[in-house]
This record gives structure tokens, C-alpha cells and sequence, in this order.
């Protein structure tokens, strides 16, 4: 089955990168690629062989507000050639917002689709037109693409940041979201001029974007980490560890060791308890106590330990084997005391979650034998 090629023009862009990986991984394309530097004479060429073009490539932050005008030649350029090879060849353009706007940027941009929407009217070609926000994610240069990308670059580094009006609202958009958009347009196809948006946007101050981000980096050294599962906060944190520099990859978490073994926190969440593990040494028994309302959860990833449990009020008792050779969880019960000891012969690793936070203060851990 033949592949369908696409070219894609500004393909060492921001976008472009991310654009390139993501087709990459899809076996029916394979991609042409048009970048900064190339001569608009390659496009001939190029666009004969494209099933379909995705034209990315503009200029956004020229020395010369002249070189705007690039922005409406090679959408030109990109046009005549399709027309030339006579068949319809889809385009799918990147414009912006500013197009909105009465600045050299988005003039150019606003020129440039003027520019496809003489191309459909005259040819009939099928063209989406995308209006994008500002774009971060991966590979977003900094005091370049985005000042998303300014600040979790700056920040990652113990740089300043500069905030000129912290109640300034941006309206953002994932660069996964674009490509989602990007490769659905590509993947349904449309007949005529199409104009579309990216579905899934966001709103944030630039005071409420610095924080955190700010918050991101905190949380190396109190291990509590923002709540990065879902929507612009998983955005964001994803673009500021996409922004640290290799030495800072790693980092050190805090060690306690005494004669029974060794207990280290690794993580702790704002409403989802915290993740630590402790090592037992053969022999060795830890815990002999009880909580009132923590709970945990115990699972052996070395070695083999024996848990023993014991209710407060009518003296049952339990024991359980837990093995790295059997991977099981054991629940931790309020009101029952327990302990752990290693029965094996070498030392044993309990990887261990609680439902809350340790606080010194009230830490619900009375210590009691089984």
C-alpha cells in the first residue's frame, strides 16, 4: 500500500518538530520537508510529489519587519505550485490570531490567507485555514516562540523572569492538541476553504502562569507535587521539564538510616497521600504501631517480609508473606497494630504509600506491639 507523502514546509520550527515525530509514528505517511534556508525554487519538486501540503513556515520575530512579506510570498509560491501540478493537493495552513490584529505580523498572516482563499475560489483545491493562539510544549524556543517557554526555561535554571502585567490573560494551546488538530485535518479531508481553531485552549495571567511554573520547580525539594494529571497544568509541567538542562535531570531526596534499614519519601501529592520506601535488614522487624485514620499500603519489591497485624479492640490477629517473587499490596487497617520483619536472607525493599502527608505534629502513629 503506498504511502501518502506530506510535505511540510517551516519543518524545523517549533511546530514542525513535533508535527515530524508525530507522522513519523504513523505508518501510512511519509514526509517531505521545507525549511528556513531551502530555495523556493525546491518547491516545484517537492510539492509534485506531496499527497498533501501543511504549510507551517513564517516569519514571527524578523530583524527587518520588511521580511514579513516572506510570509505572503511563499504561501504564494506554495499555491502556484500546487496549481501547476494540476490535481488537487490538500493545504492546511498555520495562520494566527494576529491576523486579527493591526500589527506587520499578523498583516502578513491576513495576507497570506487572503492569498488561499483566491487559490480555492480560482482552483477548487481543498485548504484549511487554522487560526492558532500562542502555542508551548516541547521544543518551544525561549525568548522566541513563547513566554511559556521564556519562563519554564528561565525558571528551570534559577533565572529572573520578567512579568510586565501579571493580570494579562493569555490564550494558550498545547502543541499536542495542534498536532491532534493538524493530523485530524489531514486524516478527514475537506472539499473548499475550511476555517478551523484548535478545539481545546486555555486561559492564564501571566502572574498565575509564573506561579506554577514556580510551583513545578518547588516541588523538587518539598516533594509535593502540583496536581499534573489533566488539563493545563499537565501542559505546562510536561513543557517545564521539557526545559531542564541535563544536570539538573537528577536530583537528591533526603535518606534516614538507622539499624533496622533505611526510609526515604519520594513524592507527596496536595490530596493524595505521599510515596516513600524503606529498606528492612534480615531479621529486622519495623512499624509495632498503629493510626487512628492513616492507612497504607505495603508491596515488597525485594525480598521477602512477614506482616503481622492485631485488632485494638477484640485481639484478632493476621499474618501475611509478602514477596518480591509474588507481587501482592497489603492495606495497612486503622485500629489494628502492625509491624514488618524480614524473614529473608538478604535485605528486603518495601516500596510504601499513605493516604495522607507525614505532619510531624500530628503524625497518627502510636507505637504499640502486635
Amino acid at each position: 500500500m503506498n504511502k501518502q507523502r506530506i510535505l511540510v514546509t517551516g519543518a524545523n520550527g517549533f511546530i514542525g518538530k513535533n508535527l515530524l515525530i508525530r507522522l513519523g509514528e504513523l505508518p501510512d505517511f511519509e514526509t517531505l520537508s521545507f525549511v528556513r534556508g531551502d530555495s523556493v525554487e525546491s518547491l516545484g519538486a517537492l510539492v509534485a510529489m506531496a499527497d498533501a501540503v501543511i504549510h507551517l513556515a513564517g516569519e514571527n520575530r524578523p530583524n527587518d519587519v520588511a521580511d514579513f512579506n516572506h510570509n505572503i510570498d511563499l504561501t504564494s509560491s506554495i499555491c502556484d505550485e500546487i496549481q501547476s501540478a494540476g490535481r488537487n493537493i490538500p493545504l492546511i495552513f498555520a495562520s494566527s490570531t494576529q491576523a486579527q490584529h493591526d500589527n506587520p505580523y499578523g498583516q502578513s498572516k491576513l495576507a497570506a490567507e487572503k492569498v488561499i482563499e483566491a487559490f480555492v475560489a480560482k482552483t477548487a483545491n481543498s485548504a484549511v485555514i487554522y487560526r492558532l493562539v500562542g502555542i508551548f510544549g516541547k521544543f518551544c524556543k525561549p525568548n522566541y516562540n513563547s513566554v511559556v517557554a521564556t519562563f519554564c526555561h528561565n525558571i528551570a535554571r534559577g533565572l529572573p523572569i520578567q512579568i510586565s502585567d501579571p493580570n494579562l490573560v493569555l490564550e494558550l494551546a498545547y502543541i499536542d492538541d495542534v498536532v491532534d488538530e493538524l493530523l485530524q485535518a489531514l486524516m478527514t479531508g475537506s472539499s473548499g476553504l475550511v476555517r478551523s481553531e484548535v478545539s481545546e485552549t486555555y486561559n492564564i495571567s501571566l502572574g498565575d502562569l509564573a506561579k506554577k511554573i514556580s510551583a513545578f520547580d518547588n516541588c523538587r525539594s518539598s516533594l509535593i507535587s502540583e496536581q499534573v494529571g489533566t488539563g493545563l497544568t499537565r501542559a505546562l509541567y510536561s513543557t517545564y521539564i521539557s526545559c531542564l538542562p541535563l544536570e539538573r535531570f537528577v536530583y537528591d531526596l533526603t535518606s534516614h538510616s538507622d539499624k533496622r534499614g533505611t526510609f526515604v519519601e519520594m513524592l507527596k501529592t496536595q490530596d493524595s497521600g505521599q510515596f516513600s520506601f524503606f529498606t528492612v535488614l534480615p531479621g529486622v522487624t519495623r512499624g509495632s504501631h498503629y493510626h487512628h485514620s492513616k492507612t497504607e499500603k505495603f508491596l515488597v519489591v525485594k525480598g521477602t517480609a512477614k506482616v503481622r497485624c492485631r485488632q485494638l479492640i477484640t485481639d484478632e490477629t493476621c499474618e501475611v508473606i509478602l514477596s518480591s517473587d509474588n507481587p501482592q499490596v497489603m492495606d495497612t487497617v486503622p485500629g489494628w497494630v502492625h509491624d514488618i520483619t524480614n524473614v529473608g536472607d538478604t535485605e528486603a525493599i518495601v516500596m510504601l504509600w499513605a493516604n495522607e502527608i507525614f505532619d510531624q505534629e500530628n503524625p497518627d502513629c502510636i507505637p504499640c506491639e502486635v
